[in-house]
């Protein structure tokens, strides 16, 4: 899993899948799903990230997971 923030257009991607997307809806304003060619969610699309989702602060609980850090 992959968490993209993109401030110039202040969007969250949130990649779920290294499958591509091949389907996508909007399940409300300014978020929309990504899906497979099997209907499996793979990844999720944020508008105006900043007013929707707290930026600030990432917890990762009991996750089975390598951590990896990339800075812009």
């Amino acid at each position: 899993m992959k968490l993209n923030y993109y401030p110039d257009t202040d969007s969250l991607y949130i990649d779920l899948s290294e499958r591509p997307s091949v389907e996508s809806r909007e399940i409300s304003e300014g978020v929309v799903l990504d899906y497979d060619t099997e209907g499996n969610l793979v990844g999720i699309d944020i508008d105006n990230a900043s007013r929707k989702v707290d930026l600030k602060q990432l917890t990762l609980s009991k996750l089975p997971l390598t951590v990896q850090t990339i800075t812009a």
